[in-house]
């Protein structure tokens, strides 16, 4: 086993720095040094909801960045000294409809999650991103592009490719009205690939203030959602409604702003929903949703991004503030995305 440091949940909804193991080297594996790793809404709530027992240990993080230190003897893909990016995937069955429709984060049996996972080959939970080093299968690895900056580039395989796998996949371009509701570290996102990709793109914001930051990433204007006058207006105005908030709440008024035959992509919350049908068959429209990416996908959203200079706007902590980052998040206190820097666990 190898050894490393990293922040491990402690049942007090507060994380602590520990020594951690990681495996030896498989054929397949390679090790990486973990220079940055962002901090996602879902690393919160499992934190909050771990009851600190150390037979399942918890740590945190699934979009990180960093070099490769070692390859296994099987591993072409990757050299000691590349750049890499892990997402919130490391494995899968490789097998069912889904792997085989490169859509491994379907997988029927179920992806081994980079934390909070079970290892398929030897059953030990998989222990994430807030550490030093991680090994992971080399498929399930990417080259970081040339020119994205590793800190800002971190949330991308999280935030980012949640986001661009609707977006790619309704094939939103050049003339699509977009809109984009919520602007924190999913919805900026949204926002940033929406107009990239050539989409007329507007935000929805309960927040009236973001209209300067809406606009600064592109957006042509804000709706706020808790005005019925502009919600009214916009009825029936878009083709396509990213839809990134992450608490509980109405999906109708969201739906009533999507046009004939549109899509309403619920991405921000993962519980229950409640939608009137009356809500779809007018104009029949289309409720779905999404959940992180294959790896073509990943690989094609990390392209996208470096030929167009798109990574995450980050506020970048020493992770040894890692429980200052978790405090803020709970209070929405982040434009748009944390991201630690691990070097301070070397």
């Amino acid at each position: 086993m190898r050894s490393t440091m990293g922040w491990q949940a402690d049942g007090s909804a507060t994380l602590r720095r520990v020594s951690l193991e990681r495996r030896d080297l498989r054929p397949d594996d390679i090790a990486v040094r973990v220079d940055y790793c962002g901090v996602c809404h879902s690393d919160l709530h499992a934190v909050s909801a771990h009851p600190g027992d150390t037979s399942v240990p918890l740590v945190p993080g699934h979009e990180f960045t960093g070099l490769v230190t070692e390859v296994g003897p099987e591993v072409t893909r990757f050299g000691v000294g590349d750049p890499v990016a892990v997402g919130n995937i490391v494995d899968s069955c490789g097998v069912c409809a889904m792997c085989r429709a490169d859509q491994e984060n379907f997988c029927h049996e179920f992806p081994t999650l980079t934390y909070g996972g079970t290892d398929r080959r030897d059953g030990s939970t998989t222990l994430g991103g807030y550490s030093r080093e991680y090994v992971v299968r080399d498929h399930f690895a990417y080259p970081l592009p040339a020119g994205l900056d590793p800190a800002a580039a971190a949330p991308l395989l999280c935030a980012g490719v949640t986001v661009w796998e609707p977006l790619h996949t309704i094939g939103v371009g050049p003339g699509a009205r977009v809109a984009v509701a919520g602007l924190g570290g999913l919805g900026h996102l949204a926002v940033k690939l929406a107009v990239a990709l050539g989409a007329d793109t507007t935000v929805i914001s309960r927040s009236a203030d973001k209209i300067d930051d809406a606009r600064r990433l592109g957006a042509h204007g804000l709706i706020d959602s808790t005005d019925p006058g502009q919600m009214a207006a916009a009825r029936d105005r878009f083709d396509v409604v990213i839809d990134t908030i992450s608490a509980p709440h109405d999906l109708g008024p969201y739906l009533r702003l999507v046009a004939m035959d549109g899509t309403l992509s619920h991405l921000g919350h993962l519980g229950p929903v409640t939608v009137q049908t009356t809500d779809l068959l007018v104009g029949r429209k289309r409720l779905s949703s999404a959940g992180s990416g294959g790896r073509p996908a990943t690989a094609a959203m990390l392209a996208f991004c470096a030929e167009r200079g798109i990574t995450a706007d980050i506020e970048l902590l020493p992770s040894a503030r890692v429980n200052e980052a978790l405090s803020r998040l709970q209070r929405n206190d982040v434009r748009y995305r944390f991201v630690l820097d691990m070097s301070d666990l070397s």
